[in-house]
């Protein structure tokens, strides 16, 4: 049994941990309301001046809309890779299976900057110019990762017993994906969409090489920072982007915690 005061003293250590975490987050949605310039403590006062300013910026509504092209396009291409894969793996037993897994994991667990500079020698070894294009492969590479895991760890739970009784009834295969595997699968799938947006979204290492003259909100951000003269509008930018990584993985995480009994038998 644990003591009064080792659980008192685990507590603590979780409040400061939590603390140490969150606080630098909290200072930046803070700053963002400053009514000065200066990042100094105390702030001077509260506004939302620098929302509108920030807003009326053209550069950063460009970053914005290239940021959610990027990301929407990136997700979406990593849904049906990513699911297919994970279909693949689990439903077929072929030499290299195993390899082949962590292949498909590997973008992941490998340095941004490792991938971003690989895919640059790529793109510069057969003469392919820099786009938007470019951006959403760099970022689909890590984005599929989260969908195969998502969706492969669902169907690893559900019960083949559900396919086969649908399939001993006469269902064909479109009917039983349709009615049994989808409803099952639903939740993962949408999950591993949030979370592969969340991570496209604010990815700024393999953006750096995969970008050229495209300008998404993190290179903004890293340009901005790096001149100096534009913390304001940084700091709105910033909580805009914690946010939209944030909500997304929040969701995720109500998401994935569920069954899918419930929408099969809504199926039916």
């Amino acid at each position: 049994m644990e003591g009064l005061w080792t659980r008192m003293a685990l507590r603590a250590w979780a409040v400061l941990v939590l603390l140490f975490l969150f606080i630098p987050i909290l200072l930046i949605f803070l700053y963002a309301f400053n009514t000065s310039n200066i990042e100094s403590w105390p702030i001077a006062g509260l506004t939302t001046k620098w929302f509108l300013t920030t807003w009326d910026d053209p550069e950063v509504r460009t970053a914005l809309g290239i940021s959610v092209q990027a990301g929407l396009s990136a997700t979406a291409i990593a849904l049906v890779l990513g699911s297919c894969a994970a279909f693949a793996i689990h439903r077929m037993t072929f030499f290299g299976r195993d390899a082949v897994s962590l292949l498909l994991v590997l973008p992941l667990a490998l340095p941004g900057i490792i991938t971003g500079m690989a895919l640059n020698a790529f793109y510069s070894f057969n003469g392919i110019n820099l786009s938007l294009l470019t951006i959403v492969i760099g970022h689909t590479t890590f984005c599929i990762v989260v969908v195969y895991n998502n969706v492969l760890a669902r169907l690893r739970r559900t019960q083949g017993s559900l396919v086969e009784a649908a399939m001993d009834l006469g269902a064909n295969g479109f009917q039983t994906f349709r009615d049994i595997t989808l409803p099952l699968i639903s939740t993962a799938v949408v999950a591993g969409g949030m979370l592969a947006f969340a991570l496209s979204f604010d990815e700024v290492i393999v953006t750096y090489f995969t970008a050229g003259a495209q300008n998404t909100l993190p290179l903004w951000i890293f340009g901005a920072i790096r001149l100096g003269q534009r913390l304001p509008e940084v700091n709105v930018v910033v909580s805009f982007v914690i946010l939209v990584t944030i909500i997304p993985v929040v969701i995720a995480a109500r998401l994935t915690g569920g069954s899918g009994a419930a929408r099969v038998q809504a199926a039916r």
